[in-house]
């Protein structure tokens, strides 16, 4: 057959940086060479960017991340054996799809001014660009403030904060249908705004305390704030002042420490952004503010009771309370808390702080508020808790076996730190290890014999107490072997084993399982891992209709535990494959093509078909040879039907000559083997039937037995003789499976050759007509 080269496009659009691929299929002759070229002409090697991929008769080209060189005419080349080639091409067309280039957002503006925001894009034909807002396209109107301008940007007249937002440059190209669009954040800068919550502030003096100032400033962007007074107070005081900036919201503060009497005056707040500046005049007056003079952290040990003092002076006398900075819960002079533990008692500038029953959850830090009607003061303290050794875990069994090393922790929490001492029976293990102020672990030990399984103590000591925990290392085991083995799924050569896992793993995880099978007459065991803990496993490779054991055992780190119970099961024997599930399709003239669809093969490769076909006005069924079964065979297979084609043709010349003529090679066998009439007229019948058959001459392609059926005879153009055929069995009627058009009509004429194909290199002889 002629080569036909045909690719899956004939014309592609790509867009830059886009990718795409082609496949190219030859029907015809075996290909030999299947090759693409480029618009270059050149060959075309696979590379990173450029891939090719070959199936057989399909070569596929894949172009990824497409460029403006890539733009051309493709060509897909297919060679023969004989060296005759046939080719397909396809074009592709690069273009360059809408780009926006280096759009910004956002784009910033000064208040009341022009803007202009820019939208730069491109592409192939040139786009059409609208301006869209709050999902509304601007519309360019005469003494409109908005103006789409010629370079596609868009102005807006004297900008305002309304104005702020976010604007849609949409690029539409008619041609292709592409659109594309960029957002861009429009942002206005505004002039600051500046308040100051408090101008006036009261201070005292002497005392190392501090006062802050607070200005709070608005605008966009966000202005920048500074604090400014006289050049030489400002230098002069320089070291008792602290600026605060690093405020997360709109409020900055300046914050004056070591307050004296000459810090008192007017200092300015001064707000600056890309819009502006504004400030605003502060007032400091000095007084003498409360003090908090004696505060000092304490430590408790847990269980015992606690008492915090605070101290402070100032004019007038201070009130001082209490608050718990783990809860936010405030204490005056005489509350107590809900559960009674916590109690507070003050007098003259000074509070106590008393907690009974110390628990770790007091632990943390309380702040001591002192507050008069011109202003307060506070300070922390940290309240420690110290207590006895704890042991964090409960898990205190761990499985080991003879050499093998197993990590045994002693996790301890305590403070202050405690020291670990590990015992065994009398005897003392080690003091090593490592420690910090709430754990405590223990190396590994690695364990070699028998006698080193049994009961661990670790004791943890502080200056509070002494806590033990008991550890024991038992003897780890192989698992129970496993039960309720069963076979789920059984065919010819496949076995489908399921199982449920032990009830003991040994005190070690298990790891896998084994699944050993063997048939009754073998004494070895082929055996089959699983899939980690998995309990199905899948047996292959078995033999049909053969009677196999199986039995399971699971694998722990010590060892495989036992087998489990022996199953026996049978896999199923060879049977005949399904019926075939064919497809039609017409051809040309009076041609009609069959398509074979796989089916069941019955636990063994198919060897042969058998098509047989007739008319729906004949009872008669006749054969032939149908394209679609050559389909997948090799170039020996389809010569040695051709070869086997002439041979038949020659004994179809030689029957034709013996009943017409009486002559020919068949005619003088008969005369010289047979004596009697009626051997004669048996050996006939059987040619009529045409019941022959031939083997190969020990070529290793597939065999090929034909048989006619009431076929009419004519002579070959060479007159060659042809040697006598051998007997096979006859063929029963086969099922009326009548092959028409859609119309109804006839389509194939009453020719009939039955073939078949056997994949072995011997003759095959059937009793009856079945069908592979």
């Amino acid at each position: 057959a002629v080569l036909q080269v045909s690719i899956s496009l004939n014309k592609v659009e790509l867009s830059v940086g886009e990718s795409k691929f082609f496949t190219c299929t030859v029907i015809g002759e075996p290909v030999s060479l299947l090759t693409w070229f480029n618009p270059q002409g050149e060959r075309i090697i696979s590379s990173q960017r450029v891939v090719l991929h070959q199936e057989g008769i399909r070569s596929r080209l894949t172009i990824y991340n497409a460029v403006v060189e890539d733009a051309g005419i493709y060509r897909c080349q297919a060679a023969d054996a004989t060296g005759q080639s046939q080719e397909a091409t396809v074009v592709l067309e690069i273009y360059q799809k809408l780009t926006f280039r280096e759009v910004q957002s956002p784009q910033e503006f000064r208040q009341a001014e022009d803007a202009e925001v820019v939208c730069d894009v491109i592409s192939s034909p040139v786009p059409a660009v609208s301006w869209f807002y709050k999902n509304k396209e601007i519309l360019s109107e005469p003494n409109d403030r908005f103006q789409v301008l010629p370079n596609n940007n868009l102005q807006i007249l004297k900008v305002s904060k309304s104005d702020e937002g976010v604007y849609r440059c949409e690029a539409r190209v008619e041609a292709r249908g592409e659109i594309d669009f960029r957002d861009i954040a429009v942002v206005v800068n505004v002039p600051p705004v500046l308040s100051v919550p408090q101008k006036s502030f009261n201070a005292t003096a002497d005392y190392q305390e501090s006062v802050t100032f607070t200005c709070i400033t608005a605008g966009s962007p966000e202005p920048q704030v500074t604090w400014h007074r006289s050049v030489i107070q400002f230098i002069f005081f320089l070291f008792f002042y602290y600026l605060d900036t690093a405020n997360q919201y709109t409020e900055d503060t300046l914050t004056v420490r070591n307050i004296q009497q000459g810090d008192g005056g007017p200092y300015t707040c001064r707000a600056t952004n890309k819009a502006g500046l504004l400030e605003s005049e502060l007032l400091l007056k000095v007084f003498v503010q409360p003090h908090i003079t004696q505060l000092r952290n304490v430590t408790a040990v847990e269980s015992s009771a606690a008492l915090i003092s605070c101290s402070a002076e100032g004019e007038p006398l201070p009130e001082v309370s209490w608050r718990r900075a783990s809860d936010g819960q405030s204490f005056a002079d005489g509350d107590k808390s809900s559960d009674g533990r916590v109690e507070v008692r003050g007098r003259y500038g000074k509070s106590t702080l008393t907690i009974n029953g110390v628990q770790l959850s007091d632990r943390g830090r309380f702040d001591c508020e002192a507050q008069s009607r011109i202003g307060g003061h506070q300070k922390s303290m940290y309240l420690d808790i110290e207590y006895a050794p704890k042991f964090h875990s409960n898990h205190t069994i761990f499985y080991s076996w003879e050499g093998n090393p197993v990590n045994i922790s002693c996790e301890v929490m305590s403070n202050p730190t405690a020291t670990i001492l590990w015992r065994r029976e009398r005897y003392t293990i080690s003091s090593e290890g490592t420690a910090n102020s709430r754990f405590m672990v223990y190396p590994f030990i690695n364990f070699y014999s028998y006698r080193d399984f049994g009961r661990y103590n670790c004791t943890a000591r502080n200056n509070i107490g002494a806590r033990y925990q008991e550890f024991i290392l038992a003897l780890a085991d192989v698992p129970s072997n496993p039960y309720s083995v069963r076979l789920t799924s059984v065919s010819q050569r496949i076995a489908t084993v399921t199982f449920m896992k032990p009830d003991s793993h040994g005190g070690v995880p298990i790891g896998h399982y084994v699944v050993s099978f063997k048939d009754p007459n073998s004494q070895e065991w082929r055996t089959v891992k699983s899939h980690g803990v998995q309990t199905v496993v899948v047996l292959s490779n078995l033999e049909p209709n053969t009677t196999y054991e199986v039995r399971v055992a699971a694998v722990n780190g010590k060892g495989q535990g036992e087998f489990s119970h022996t199953e026996s099961f049978q896999t199923l024997p060879i049977r005949e494959p399904s019926p075939p599930a064919v497809n039609g399709q017409r051809g040309v003239g009076k041609a009609y093509r069959l398509g074979l669809v796989k089916q069941d093969d019955g636990g063994m490769p198919i060897v042969e078909y058998i098509v047989k076909y007739k008319t729906d006005k004949d009872d008669q069924w006749m054969t032939k040879t149908a394209d679609s079964l050559f389909s997948g065979m090799s170039l020996g297979t389809v010569v040695g039907l051709a070869v086997a084609a002439v041979l038949l043709l020659l004994v179809l010349l030689d029957v034709s000559c013996f009943f017409m003529r009486q002559c020919g090679v068949l005619m003088c066998l008969s005369r010289r083997l047979c004596s009697r009439k009626s051997a004669t007229s048996s050996k006939s019948k059987d040619l009529e039937e045409g019941k022959a058959a031939y083997l190969g001459d020990g070529s290793k392609e597939p065999i090929v037995e034909m048989r006619t059926e009431e076929e009419r005879i004519t002579h070959p153009e060479d007159g060659s003789p042809v040697n006598e055929p051998t007997e096979t069995t006859p063929l029963t009627e086969p099922e009326k499976l009548p092959l028409k058009e859609e119309n109804g009509k006839d389509i194939l004429k009453p020719d009939m050759i039955e073939i078949k194909v056997h994949s072995e290199n011997s003759l095959h002889t059937k009793g009856d007509d079945s069908k592979a």
